[in-house]
């Protein structure tokens, strides 16, 4: 089983205009140092809009700066939202491939569509038709990745002509796929369409184990491959702090994890923003005092020796996860590694969550943890790819039926000057044409040459 870190790059209020620097730097610090101690991936989201939750809208620019400052981290998008509305799919695949290539091939492209209004109604995205345009977002970036050249597109959500879409990605045929899963119909869509599955669900390693094994044979049975290459791998999202001390991971990690959850649900389920002028953070404080659910109480009362999703405290519950000592942690992910889960990745930044703190476990973690698991991990990554090799052979196989290049002919298209010309017929101005290019191919300028720049 493979570790990731994630990051949403939260900021609960207030800020001033230092904080958003100081929090970016502290990542990059965070993902240099997690990557020299052996963590396998750095997930980064694209959110727009949703202050204090995430201040996370272009990935990847922190994606590209955490490729110059590490070595075999990989680099996951987690992820992009594809609806053309939010990013052409054409962009995607520039950007994707781009980061492919300043990477040396180390990128993950999960995708996206998004369940915020402020997101869906910030770009026009219709909530009701939002997965059909992610499918033909994602589809379309894809082909612009594989095909030489994209043959076009005539779709309900793009449309574009031919065009050969450069640079082309390092890896072949593309980087592997995820989609962001929070219920069991996503995760079983992942499989139908042959996508690894990021669950953003905080669910405990018994329920992973059910969710992983539908996966698994929804994919053997019904996947037909949305991209060119297979990717059948679960990932389960987990909070993390660790310490010595039980009480004191408690304490430095509980109040972020929950901030997490609750932030979320102000943009997704409960809330009423007003842009600028919400204190999200403000309302997370007041409704816990509100329970008794207090970070330090918690801490005292409570000694759990197996860890699970949630922490309780009488009638409150509330995230926990891989918040607690090294060895508690230790227990509980041999339990996800049990349930075939093939990476947990640790949500650490959140809420008002500390640096130095964050540091600290990412270090205890790198010594105490990760090595055992890293020694596992190479022989079982072999054998289920041995194990994958005839569903996925035969997932392709589905596909070649149903998908078949398209033959655009001799199609090209005009430089807009040619285009005047070869509409006017003026011979004049064909002549002017093709003496420019004469002069142009020996380094000859004309004072015409200002049309184009």
């Amino acid at each position: 089983m493979k570790f990731g870190i994630f990051y949403e790059h939260q900021i609960g209020r207030p800020w001033d205009d230092t904080t958003e620097h100081q929090l970016i730097q502290n990542a990059l610090e965070q993902v240099e140092f997690a990557d020299k101690l052996g963590f396998q991936y750095v997930w980064e989201v694209e959110h727009h809009f949703l202050e204090e939750y995430s201040h996370s809208s272009a990935p990847e620019v922190f994606l590209a700066a955490c490729s110059q400052r590490t070595k075999n981290i990989r680099l996951g998008h987690g992820i992009i939202l594809t609806a053309p509305q939010f990013n052409h799919p054409a962009r995607t695949a520039e950007r994707v491939s781009m980061l492919d290539l300043v990477s040396n091939g180390r990128v993950d492209f999960g995708s996206g569509e998004s369940s915020s209004e402020a997101e869906l109604g910030g770009f026009g995205v219709d909530p009701l038709k939002k997965r059909e345009a992610w499918l033909e977002g994602l589809e379309t970036a894809l082909r612009c990745m594989v095909e030489t050249p994209f043959t076009g597109v005539d779709g309900q959500f793009v449309k574009m002509p031919p065009r050969n879409v450069v640079p082309k990605p390092i890896q072949k045929p593309h980087p592997p796929l995820w989609v962001a899963c929070s219920r069991r119909e996503t995760i079983l869509l992942a499989a139908e369409k042959g996508i690894g599955a990021l669950t953003f669900a905080f669910i405990d390693p018994e329920e992973a184990r059910s969710w992983v094994d539908e996966y698994e044979q929804t994919l053997a049975e019904n996947c037909v491959p949305v991209g060119f290459a297979v990717n059948p791998q679960v990932a389960c999202v987990s909070p993390m702090m660790m310490h010595l001390d039980e009480g004191e991971a408690i304490r430095r990690g509980l109040e972020g994890a929950n901030f997490f959850g609750y932030s979320l649900g102000h943009f997704y389920v409960f809330g009423k923003h007003a842009p600028g002028v919400t204190d999200v953070w403000a309302e997370y404080i007041e409704r816990r005092a509100a329970k008794g659910f207090d970070p330090e109480a918690i801490a005292n009362a409570v000694r759990d020796e197996r860890l699970g999703a949630k922490i309780a405290d009488g009638d409150t519950a509330g995230l926990r996860g891989c918040i607690g000592t090294p060895d508690q942690v230790r227990d509980y992910l041999r339990r996800f590694e049990q349930a075939g889960v093939d990476q947990v990745i640790f949500v650490m930044q959140a809420g008002r969550n500390q640096h130095e703190h964050i540091m600290e476990s990412i270090e205890l973690f790198g010594r105490e943890i990760l090595p055992e698991f890293a020694e596992r991990d190479g022989a079982a990554t072999l054998a289920k790819a041995k194990r994958m090799e005839p569903i996925i052979e035969a997932a392709m196989s589905r596909k070649a039926a149903v998908h078949s290049p398209v033959d655009i002919g001799d199609y090209s298209f005009p430089a807009i000057p040619r285009q005047w010309a070869d509409a006017t017929h003026d011979a004049t101005v064909q002549e002017w044409l093709q003496q420019f290019a004469d002069d142009r191919a020996v380094g000859k300028r004309n004072e015409a040459a200002g049309i184009v720049g």
